[in-house]
């Protein structure tokens, strides 16, 4: 069943994922379910040979028709549209494990996708799980791929990313480095750009008024400086700032407590001083659903929040709950952007 419809009709480009992975099969079952919003328009954007895979793992069927161009699609036509890549010959690759060769395909692909956002073909990019490893082994040399889609959409400001599960959504001052270097960035110019990117997506996402808590970065708040000032020195002085001109944010308040106010519904989105602060608690509380946003950039950029599961490939058994969520975020937001480049005119 089709989820409630939108105020705009956004174009996703929808990609495979690592064809070594459950990409293919989690995203064939959503396709198979339709399982996006009404009036998203969605063209998948890779190998026919892949989406054949797809189909065969996750035990579906469905029609498809191949185009040369977005522009060439017939929207009003029942099969789903597939731009044909031909770049992914999935019998060439291991299943199972990780394949530098199908790291470098599956940037390649993107990279695809990406220009046909930044041409205006596509409104957003959703994308089936990746093997960050199999993609720096095979040349895209990014830490992540956000790192990626940062650099080949030219962004240059301050971007993060966005987990959200069905309680509340997390931002970070910092994210994949090591914890000492990341104890060095955390400043109230990057708490300040974190809180203001949360309430922005927030937005987008389709939350009039986000509530934002934002996380202490020592134990117990520090204590009132008894192990650590960066609460009294950074933290609350900018949160108080940003509340002052309008955004709905409150802290510090302490990790160990204010995770669990989130899930109890005091906060839409939570901001986090670093990595695992906020990893931990979205993966113990939605680890099958969640779903990672790269926030931020100027193409909007959704993918499931779990990896490419390498231990139940080829099972047919693998749940397309969060790729399903995932595509449902991507539109949204796509539409918000549309509605609000709409009103701009």
């Amino acid at each position: 069943m089709n989820a409630p419809s939108l105020p705009a009709s956004p174009v996703l480009g929808l990609m495979l994922g690592d064809p070594t992975g459950i990409g293919p099969e989690i995203a064939c079952r959503m396709i198979a379910r339709r399982a996006w919003p009404q009036g998203a328009r969605v063209v998948v954007i890779g190998d026919a040979r892949v989406l054949e895979l797809g189909q065969a793992d996750a035990e579906v069927g469905f029609a498809v028709r191949r185009y040369e161009s977005v522009e060439a699609i017939d929207w009003a036509d029942a099969a789903l549209p597939l731009i044909d890549l031909g770049n992914m010959d999935p019998a060439r690759l291991p299943r199972a494990q990780a394949s530098p060769e199908a790291g470098r395909l599956c940037g390649d692909t993107l990279k695809a996708m990406i220009d046909l956002a930044l041409a205006k073909r596509l409104d957003g990019i959703c994308f089936a799980p990746l093997n960050k490893g199999a993609m720096f082994k095979g040349g895209w040399n990014y830490h992540d791929e956000h790192q990626m889609f940062a650099a080949l959409t030219g962004h240059s400001g301050f971007f993060g990313e966005m987990n959200v599960i069905d309680q509340f959504a997390t931002f970070r001052v910092t994210s994949h480095l090591s914890l000492r270097k990341a104890l060095d960035l955390i400043s109230p110019e990057r708490i300040a750009e974190a809180i203001r990117l949360a309430d922005r997506t927030l937005r987008e996402k389709g939350i009039a008024a986000p509530r934002i808590g934002v996380a202490a970065l020592n134990p117990h708040n520090g204590e009132n400086g008894l192990f650590g000032d960066e609460e009294i020195t950074m933290i609350r002085p900018t949160v108080e700032k940003l509340a002052a001109e309008g955004i709905g944010c409150v802290g510090p308040i302490s990790s160990d407590v204010i995770f669990i106010q989130a899930r109890g519904g005091r906060f839409d989105g939570v901001v986090m001083m670093y990595h695992d602060q906020g990893q931990i608690a979205t993966k113990l509380l939605g680890f099958n659903q969640g779903v990672t946003v790269t926030a931020g950039l100027p193409t909007v950029f959704t993918t499931p929040a779990h990896g490419t599961a390498f231990d139940i490939v080829g099972q047919h058994k693998a749940g397309s709950g969060a790729m399903e969520a995932a595509m449902a975020i991507a539109a949204r937001m796509a539409a918000a952007r549309r509605a609000a480049q709409h009103a701009a005119h």
